[in-house]
């Protein structure tokens, strides 16, 4: 974190004429939110960093990003455009991911040290609205989309596991073949079938439409992401946002659009899986918790895992064949690149789990219910279904970030045209 914001002043320092930092907020935890600005165009692009706290690369890239548009007039001048890169909205929770950050890139060093904290404390959601905000990272956002008005904003995620994709708000023609090639040139998987969009209009191969949000029980909008969020917000400024996708391990499979030999089948398999290991986890947790629940540090700890194990017993009922949820929907049609990202998604609620109760025990320095050796022998064996029976393998953080990049300056290109302003590369 000190050093995206280090990097972020000797770049301004070295281009006063044409790049800004400036403190735009302050996070939770007292850390600056800093907001590198290139350009002096009147259209304005917002790019968030960091929206999620286990995903860092989106900081890299917005650097590069600066970098670009300072050596290109056409991404600035030429499109009277001012790049706007927000550098983390999560400050406070990617300093707790730094534990892994540093190498080396192993899944199970990973697991170990990931931190993501509760859904309701994620700074891009609104689920009780803009005007019922209490994060002051969300209200930095909100406030820099009412200053700004952007005609694009970009948000910069990363997959654990998986592939890359995109989320849009507004259709962008063409933006399906320059992610294919751009994917294609760095070696990075496209997922076909993202667990994230399973409900979600599809605009093209690895391209997904934002729905509007809707109301419904905190459940639902987890499993579904149709919440209200700072994606949505600043559509009444005719904003076209992107939520740009870039996996850390690759897995080829979720690539694979073939239709499945017996999709039942994979479903009974992999909701039972999920169903089978949260009940594991609900015990450890059970003889855990009294013992740890008044530590300083437990309540961050917790809440994820209590997200987690919340939602993983309906998400196993809404993909089990033989199962009703309640919620009266039918799963949609699927391919193997579906099938493929729910089996990781199922892996991911308990891998998550897992490693933040590792933590918990960790941290206190003592294992008085003795469940360190069960989450120790759990959290290798699912890194190596991970990496075994998904074929994940870890992706240079270079190339994720070139990934990212490419696919944001893409989508500026497209957005541009969308709205008859200059194109850059015309």
């Amino acid at each position: 974190m000190d050093e995206l914001g280090a990097r972020a002043a000797a770049l301004a320092a070295r281009h006063p004429r044409a790049a800004r930092l400036r403190r735009v907020g302050t996070s939770r935890g007292g850390t600056p939110m800093l907001l590198l600005s290139v350009g002096h165009g009147s259209r304005q692009a917002l790019v968030v960093a960091g929206p999620h706290a286990n995903e860092p690369a989106g900081g890299a890239t917005a650097l590069r990003l600066a970098e670009r548009a300072l050596a290109d007039p056409r991404l600035t001048d030429g499109a009277d455009a001012t790049w706007n890169l927000l550098l983390c909205a999560d400050p406070d929770g990617l300093r707790r991911n730094e534990g892994w950050l540093s190498g080396p890139y192993t899944l199970g060093r990973y697991a170990r040290n990931f931190f993501r904290p509760s859904f309701l404390e994620q700074p891009e959601w609104l689920p009780d609205g803009p005007d019922r905000v209490t994060l002051p990272e969300t209200r930095t956002l909100l406030e820099l989309q009412d200053e700004l008005r952007p005609f694009l904003q970009c948000s910069l995620h990363g997959v654990d596991v998986g592939g890359g994709f995109v989320e849009l708000t507004h259709d962008l023609p063409g933006i399906a073949g320059r992610m294919a090639r751009t994917a294609a040139r760095l070696g990075i998987p496209r997922e076909l079938g993202s667990y994230d969009t399973l409900y979600w209009p599809d605009l093209g191969p690895a391209v997904y439409r934002i729905p509007p949000p809707r109301l419904g029980d905190l459940t639902a909008a987890i499993t579904e992401a149709a919440v209200e969020s700072t994606w949505c917000h600043p559509g009444r400024f005719g904003t076209v946002t992107a939520v740009v996708e870039a996996p850390m391990w690759g897995a080829a499979g979720v690539a694979d659009d073939a239709l499945p030999a017996d999709r039942e089948a994979v479903l009974r398999a992999v909701s039972g899986v999920l169903r089978h290991d949260t009940r594991r986890l609900q015990r450890l947790l059970a003889r855990l918790r009294p013992h740890v629940a008044a530590g300083p540090d437990a309540a961050h700890l917790l809440a994820p895992v209590d997200d987690y194990l919340l939602v993983s017993p309906r998400l196993a009922n809404a993909w089990d064949p033989d199962a009703d949820d309640g919620s009266g929907r039918r799963l949609p049609p699927m391919s193997n690149a579906h099938l493929t990202a729910m089996r990781i998604a199922g892996r991911r609620l308990t891998l998550r789990s897992a490693g933040l109760l590792h933590q918990l025990v960790t941290r206190a320095g003592r294992d008085p219910a003795g469940v360190l050796p069960e989450l120790d022998r759990l959290l290798d064996a699912w890194c190596a279904d991970y990496h075994d029976g998904c074929g994940a393998r870890w992706i240079p953080v270079e190339r994720q970030v070139e990934y990212q990049t490419r696919i944001v300056l893409a989508v500026f290109e497209l957005a541009g045209r969308r709205a008859g302003a200059p194109v850059p590369f015309g």
